[in-house]
């Protein structure tokens, strides 16, 4: 999505003064909402620039959500979920749907798990009517469950053990939280996922996977009224499952600061990062909304106080950045990074860090041009999640499906408008105590046998909005 990360500083005043002259952005799509009586949510995001509709179910679980000592299951049967029912065949499901002349996918989050399909809008009713077999009809062989587990296991290989970026990432999350789930990997320990079986798969299905813990969200061209027909006709029926309260362990008072170090002879470029325990937007929306526009005014973009320090204004660093995961359930990290040019060292670029920490929260707050700069940013990515079907759908599924409110999700862009210099400000005083914090140093070693290149934090994003798009992973 294009973010204002690509705005230079020569184009910065007028768009700035454009934003603060400008009409208000295009009329919101219009959502509408129904409940059936099994207890499942539907929302409905009309779109009737073309004949398409993304169809989505978002179940209320996700890693976070797992018993303890099996770190993957959530993940794991979402792969299982395609192994077919008695009138679905054994991976079938995907096919039926690309011979329609559609897409489909699923993807497993700390605070939810999803499941999705975009194709022509007449063909609406056979996904839900799939959709909604395999809710509560999933059938699975212990031959299928060893194969798929096999498979899940080499995408670990592939993508966290064979990445020191990832393995760096994993790391930090289990220094960070002290007691929370979200310390643990969404694709779950290696060791706990070999171990993983048909049991505790069904088991975990049968808890959670159910209309009374499900979010259907229907984006198109479609009309509310036949949506909710078509739901009340396949997934109406379901039986619900009663899921046990989401009561997870919660954190701590934290009292130290912590320090890690990891070192890969596959890395070139090292790269200090420092991750804050952060309130979530479900908890505090306003609180939430000051963090995100200090994020950018710390790390978002070339006119942002860490660029203008480390890499702009100096030879320091050859990239910074800093973000924000405000809509996890429970809280995320604020987090900043700085990569050192060659030459320079991760201590300086720490202390350099810190000092940009220190003159901000020394000095009277952001200036009515750095607000300005980010509330045009966030109006900017506001228009263009509106111009995505599937943007939109995510929006909703996946702050629904972590614990915000309908009037939380419409009212976002409204809450960053009007954070004010104080704001932030409080925001960050609040935020920078390091003894809730990590502290993190990737390194190389000096007979690096297959580098991979300077780059940022595996788990940075390269445009982060503040006003959401949804987040899938």
């Amino acid at each position: 999505m294009p973010s204002f990360l690509r705005r230079t500083l020569t184009r910065l005043a007028p768009l700035v003064a454009l934003a603060l002259a400008a009409p208000p952005v295009a009329a919101a799509p219009r959502v509408t909402t129904f409940a059936l009586e099994n207890g499942m949510q539907g929302v409905v995001i009309e779109d009737h620039r073309a004949p398409v509709v993304t169809h989505m179910v978002w179940y209320r679980v996700g890693a976070a959500d797992e018993p303890r000592g099996k770190s993957g299951i959530a993940h794991f049967l979402e792969h299982l979920m395609f192994k077919g029912t008695d009138k679905i065949p054994d991976a079938a499901f995907s096919r039926i749907i690309a011979a329609n002349g559609g897409q489909d996918n699923a993807f497993t989050s700390y605070d939810y798990t999803a499941y999705f399909q975009r194709l022509a809008a007449d063909r609406l009713e056979l996904a839900m009517e799939m959709e909604a077999d395999r809710m509560r009809n999933l059938r699975l062989s212990e031959e299928q469950v060893r194969t798929e587990r096999d498979v899940v296991l080499e995408e670990r290989s592939q993508r966290t053990d064979s990445d020191p970026f990832a393995l760096f990432s994993e790391q930090r999350g289990a220094a960070l939280y002290l007691n929370h789930p979200y310390g643990i990997p969404v694709i779950g320990w290696r060791h706990e996922v070999a171990a993983l079986t048909r049991d505790d798969a069904l088991a975990f299905y049968r808890t959670w996977y159910a209309p009374d813990n499900a979010i259907l969200v229907v984006a198109g061209d479609v009309d509310p009224a036949e949506v909710e027909r078509l739901a009340r006709k396949h997934y109406g029926p379901l039986a619900p499952s009663h899921p046990p309260e989401r009561a997870r362990p919660q954190e701590p008072r934290q009292l130290a600061a912590r320090r890690i170090e990891y070192a890969d002879a596959r890395v070139r470029q090292p790269y200090v990062v420092r991750s804050y325990l952060a309130p979530a937007r479900r908890q505090d929306q306003a609180r939430a909304a000051a963090l995100a526009v200090l994020a950018e005014i710390l790390g978002g973009g070339p006119a942002a106080r860490l660029q203008q320090a480390l890499t702009i204004g100096s030879d320091l660093a050859v990239g910074v950045g800093a973000w924000y995961e405000a809509d996890r359930r429970d809280p995320g990290a604020f987090t900043l990074y700085a990569a050192p040019r060659p030459g320079r060292s991760l201590a300086e670029v720490e202390a350099a860090m810190d000092r940009v920490i220190a003159d901000f929260l020394a000095s009277d707050g952001p200036s009515d041009e750095e607000l300005a700069r980010v509330k045009a940013g966030a109006r900017a990515d506001l228009i263009y999640a509106q111009d995505s079907q599937q943007a939109m759908a995510q929006m909703y599924g996946a702050g629904l499906a972590a614990g915000l409110t309908l009037e939380q999700i419409r009212s976002w862009p409204d809450a960053i408008a009007a954070v004010d210099a104080e704001d932030v400000m409080e925001a960050a005083r609040a935020l920078f105590d390091k003894r809730r914090s990590v502290t993190g140093w990737l390194t190389g070693a000096e007979d690096a046998a297959a580098p991979v290149g300077a780059a940022p934090p595996e788990d940075a994003p390269a445009a982060r909005p503040l006003v959401e798009s949804g987040a899938a992973q």
